[in-house]
């Protein structure tokens, strides 16, 4: 008889899940299962809502990444009225997106991410925390990360009006332009976003990389996958947070297909499993082989990782400096090393921080050409921005007087969601043997899924719409006396 060993909740994440570990009679992996339990219906209500409102609702999807649902949301609704935007405000969403992409890939990697490489994957669970991690790298470079996080989000808030669900993005631009004086303070703490990236990247050099047990973990086996990877490219086919074609490669790094957002539905075909919420989608002119890697398969991976395996390079000069470092660290590119989604997330924070420098020093930003005004019939809309934990597909649907009709969202963490699955039961079977199961090895077993920086909360939306419901009444006995069931 096997046994079953379960971790619920999992921790250090945005949403719920649970794993399941099923063993055999010799005490090794016979099967490991990630399920997501919650289910949040955002296509649904969102029908019959009025198409500008979308901006407004989608980002309560979630508290961690709002920004890049209302830059996607945005950005659908300047093709769904068929109007462009004039560049300033182009420039103005891509500041505040790349503020949030900084700020959000600081917290992922000191507070969620970093203690298992700062404080250690084995060390007690008590010390697996930011407490545990500012212990390691010293009070002082922790108050710098909570003073950069406070003034970096406070560009979201100044520009997007709010900083947990901005409310700037309008059909055709933005609500509110940038100011000299706002400029100014911009350019100033660019220099210091600038420093603050690079000091992270020192002290993840200075802490794993020159621990060798940390850096085999890192190439070695556990964390391994070869698959294609997707992520947004400008036309030099390097890294684009905010626009560009949407670019493939395949385990060997060749181009696979690069488009245009407009049509994404060519190339990306969604599924579900009966055992989560979570849809998983795949390459279509591969298809779905159910859930394995290499080139005969349709799973693809998206986010920091995976957007430097799909360009040729940053389009920043100290971001390239370190995207080549990577690689020549790692030794291949693509790189298929799942906990180096933690460095690319560093050199993205660079990146982040060189783009707002850029946009903050651009005279055009100060323009006060921020919007123009939709003149046509709404019909259909698609917007595409890089979230931070992947490519974010929003898709918009509507009846001439512009209520929306259909609503389909690939979020982020749903195009690594199958990745995220094989990743969790490859780190299970490779790390537990003959029954031996330590807290520590659960933990490395939940590093598997926490190098995504998975969304569970943005990414639960199943196809049918709806959620299976058992509802059980029992009488003062505790007795149950019926079952209502809806499936």
């Amino acid at each position: 008889m096997g046994t079953r060993i379960k971790i619920d909740p999992i921790t250090r994440l945005e949403g719920h899940g649970k794993i399941d570990i099923f063993l055999d009679a010799q005490g090794d992996v016979q099967q490991a299962y990630f399920q997501v339990p919650e289910l949040r219906g955002f296509e649904e209500f969102c029908r019959g809502r009025l198409a500008e409102e979308l901006a407004r609702i989608t980002p309560r999807i979630c508290g961690v990444c709002p920004t890049a649902h209302h830059m996607a949301a945005g950005k659908a609704l300047d093709d769904l009225y068929h109007v462009e935007p004039p560049p300033t405000a182009k420039k103005i969403r891509e500041l505040i997106n790349s503020a949030f992409i900084f700020e959000d890939h600081v917290l992922h990697f000191f507070y969620l991410g970093g203690p298992d490489f700062i404080v250690g994957p084995n060390a007690p669970k008590g010390q697996r925390n930011i407490l545990g991690v500012l212990g390691k790298v010293g009070m002082e470079i922790g108050g710098q990360v909570i003073a950069i996080r406070r003034k970096v989000r406070m560009v979201i808030e100044k520009q997007g009006g709010r900083v947990i669900h901005p409310v700037c993005n309008l059909p055709g631009g933005v609500s509110k332009g940038v100011t000299p004086e706002d400029a100014e303070q911009y350019r100033q703490l660019a220099d210091e976003m600038i420093a603050f990236a690079q000091l992270a990247l020192k002290a993840f050099s200075d802490i794993v990389l020159t621990n060798q047990e940390y850096l085999n973990l890192i190439i070695g086996d556990i964390y391994r996958h070869e698959t294609y990877y997707m992520g947004l490219v400008d036309k030099k086919n390097r890294v684009n947070l905010y626009d560009g074609d949407i670019r493939v490669v395949t385990p060997t790094g060749a181009e696979f297909v690069k488009f245009e957002p407009r049509e994404y539905l060519e190339h990306i075909e969604e599924r579900v499993e009966p055992w989560s919420y979570v849809k998983f989608t795949y390459l279509k002119k591969i298809g779905w082989q159910g859930f394995t890697d290499g080139k005969e398969s349709g799973v693809y991976r998206v986010a920091p990782l995976a957007r430097l395996n799909a360009a040729e390079g940053m389009a920043t000069p100290l971001a390239q400096a370190e995207y080549e470092k990577m690689y020549a660290t790692l030794g291949t590119r693509p790189a298929h090393h799942t906990l180096a989604y933690h460095w690319a997330r560093l050199v993205e924070v660079l990146y982040a921080a060189e783009r707002f420098k850029e946009l903050a020093h651009d005279p055009e930003i100060l323009s006060p050409d921020i919007r123009t005004i939709p003149t046509e019939v709404p019909t259909e809309g698609i917007g595409v921005v890089e979230a931070p934990r992947g490519t974010l597909y929003h898709h918009y649907q509507t009846d001439p007087k512009g209520r929306i009709t259909d609503v389909n969202l690939i979020v982020a963490t749903t195009n690594n969601s199958a990745a995220i699955c094989m990743s969790i039961e490859r780190a299970a079977r490779k790390l537990i043997k003959k029954g031996q199961v330590e807290d520590g090895i659960l933990n490395m077993v939940e590093m598997a899924f926490r190098a995504y920086d998975p969304c569970f909360a943005c990414a639960t939306h199943s196809l049918p719409g709806q959620m299976p419901l058992i509802v059980a009444i029992h009488n003062d006995q505790k007795e149950v006396i019926q079952t209502l069931v809806r499936d």
